[in-house]
């Protein structure tokens, strides 16, 4: 396993000074990136290549959010590789040893030149371990994408929700479905799951639709993000929210 410690800092926080989900998702980027690092392929030595990670879908789940100035480590490590993708899995820990969340992400190894998957690197699978163990299981239940819906925002792709390998960043979606939900909702509770599907590329200077539908049961909403200009969905999600206690 790969460790990686944080100190929550004030910008990362919520109304309630606590971390929010952009924040979580946030570190486990820079932990999977500085895994990448340790390892001798940086991101930025694989972006010298035309080479980058995109994550295909993932599922988090937090019992409660770090809050200000809290330390916290979370631990990385992949479960599992095939020919072009790995699956990494992830734990959240607090100062006093206790898991307060876990994550799976689903990536797949990608020729940014050629916007195509490409084999992962022998070097890299040498590098990187495989540890069998599994942080949470996926929900497997399809979420169909909406065309309507009770909530709904557009936005604008602008240069800086690019990320280096000329994707929107996983975490504008997230911030594109939290601002879609109602006000009732985010005042409330905190995000407990999110389950994400990334199925299209929306495009750099397209307006896209975020779709909000509550489900069936309680405090449970499906998403979806469509590119409007191309008539595309790039992303479906379902998530479930708690009471704050």
């Amino acid at each position: 396993m790969f460790e990686k410690e944080f100190d929550l800092r004030y910008f990362e926080m919520g109304q309630r000074g606590e971390a929010t989900p952009v924040t979580i998702l946030t570190l486990l980027e820079e932990t999977a990136a500085d895994h990448c690092l340790d390892i001798g392929h940086s991101l930025y030595d694989l972006l010298e290549k035309n080479i980058g990670w995109v994550l295909l879908s993932g599922r988090m789940v937090m019992e409660r959010y770090p809050r200000y100035k809290e330390e916290i480590t979370i631990k990385t490590w992949l479960s599992s590789f095939r020919t072009f993708r790995g699956t990494r899995e992830n734990l959240i820990i607090d100062e006093e040893g206790n898991i307060i969340g876990r994550a799976k992400g689903y990536w797949l190894f990608f020729d940014i030149e050629r916007r195509r998957p490409t084999r992962i690197f022998d070097e890299i699978l040498e590098r990187w371990e495989i540890n069998p163990e599994e942080s949470i299981e996926v929900d497997s239940t399809e979420v169909e994408a909406l065309d309507v819906a009770t909530y709904r925002n557009e936005f604008v792709i602008h240069r800086f929700d690019m990320d280096s390998n000329e994707h929107v960043n996983n975490l504008q979606y997230l911030q594109w479905t939290m601002e879609t939900i109602p006000d009732e909702i985010i005042d409330n509770c905190y995000l407990h799951a999110i389950d994400g599907n990334f199925v299209g590329e929306a495009k750099y200077g397209h307006t896209i639709e975020s779709l909000v539908e509550p489900a069936d049961y309680e405090q449970t909403f499906v998403h979806t993000i469509r590119d409007l200009d191309s008539n595309k969905v790039c992303s479906t999600a379902r998530t479930v929210w708690r009471e704050h206690k």
